[in-house]
């Protein structure tokens, strides 16, 4: 069995790593990594933090109450850059998934004739009021989800709607109350809208970007200058447990055991397991089998901290005013993402990387992303806001 011992690194600074987790299917990984003993093939214990909110991640990571956490990408670089709070210079250790977040409208617009993007923009039109939509935090992927959707169908996000904040497991509870037409969030709370018959899936966020990036393991700077090889023994055991759930749809269901517990994500196995094996349903009479659906570790593919992933946030971020200015996209990503500790860590573990830090996605608006332009790509897009 592998140890940090025998790896030319040594031993772990740290070997006790507080990790912080919201209750969501995509925090797997980390949860599987805990309790099934893969952080103790490489000398250390990770203990789990269960938060209620990103705000609050992203104030104990900064403050460092917590080590490190599974996050939201653009909350990470809403860090890093200053963006309504204290900047922090912020490191993404690895990606935890892809794909896997819904957006979920309320039955009352259901009812009111919308199922889908071009029916929900004609009843904005025509009904007179405002139209309330929630995500999970606004730096965070799901604002990046919902506003990059809503845009696609000629909505604009800031102008024709109100946004809000809400913490993902509080989403359908709000929504069930009238509180907001619609919300983007991950899942089980997707699922669990359909489950209490009070929303209807519009739209998977990988009908937005196919493989798209979606949760990272993300530190300090700091904690990861002091403690790299407690840092890359926690990647190798993520990337471990990460490829424990792929291992076979058998490996899935007992993870949807596992996080459905009260300490974890606290809902039934029922609301969790279909999607996170790739079975969906809308509530609108569609039943399929995702090709897209959440990925833990496709061979690797997943976890690589790709530099174009990360100048995609800065880009949306750019576009719609939350970064006043251009920043140095390629070199702020190559500052965050930790892609030669990752690769050590892939190493370790016996997981292969790609040659390249940079990735070629097509969106749903048909603009093709490969990091190459990102000043004129975030400039490029008809509706957006920037001072």
């Amino acid at each position: 069995m592998t140890t940090s011992a025998s790896h030319p690194a040594g031993r772990p600074e740290k070997q006790l790593l507080r990790v912080g987790f919201n209750p969501l299917t995509d925090c797997a990984s980390v949860v599987v990594a805990a309790l099934l003993g893969f952080d103790e093939r490489y000398g250390i214990k990770i203990a789990l933090r269960r938060e209620a909110s990103w705000a609050g991640v992203r104030d104990k990571l900064i403050g460092g109450e917590l080590d490190a956490a599974h996050v939201l990408y653009g909350l990470v670089y809403g860090a890093q850059l200053g963006i309504g709070w204290q900047q922090k210079d912020m490191a993404v250790l690895m990606q935890l998934n892809q794909n896997g977040q819904a957006i979920t409208l309320s039955q009352r617009l259901v009812g009111q004739g919308v199922v889908d993007g071009a029916s929900l923009a004609a009843l904005m039109r025509a009904e007179p009021r405002t139209f309330t939509y929630a995500q999970t935090f606004p730096t965070g992927t799901h604002a990046m989800w919902l506003y990059y959707w809503l845009a696609a169908q000629g909505i604009d996000p800031i102008r024709d709607a109100r946004v809000i904040s809400v913490p993902p497991s509080q989403m359908v509870a709000n929504l069930a109350a009238g509180h907001m037409d619609g919300f983007c969030a991950g899942e089980p709370w997707g699922h669990r809208a359909l489950a209490d018959r009070v929303g209807v899936t519009v739209a998977t966020s990988q009908q937005i970007w196919p493989d798209h990036p979606e949760k990272v393991l993300g530190a300090s700077a700091e904690f990861v200058e002091h403690h790299p090889n407690a840092c890359r023994a926690l990647i190798a055991a993520v990337l471990d447990a990460s490829k424990w759930i792929e291992a076979a749809d058998a490996n899935r269901l007992a993870t949807a055991e596992i996080i459905a517990a009260v300490q974890y994500v606290n809902t039934g196995r029922d609301v969790i397991a279909p999607r996170l094996l790739g079975r969906y349903e809308d509530g609108l009479g569609h039943a399929w089998q995702d090709r897209h659906s959440v990925r833990f570790h496709d061979g690797g593919a997943v976890n690589f901290p790709y530099l174009s992933d990360a100048m995609w946030f800065m880009t949306q971020q750019r576009r719609w005013g939350l970064l006043k200015h251009d920043p140095d996209y390629f070199a702020v990503a190559c500052r965050v993402n930790q892609v030669a500790l990752y690769r050590e860590a892939a190493e370790l573990s016996g997981t292969p990387t790609p040659p390249s830090a940079l990735r070629r996605s097509t969106l749903i608006d048909g603009r093709v992303w490969d990091g190459s332009d990102p000043e004129g790509y975030a400039a490029s897009f008809p509706i957006r806001h920037r001072p």
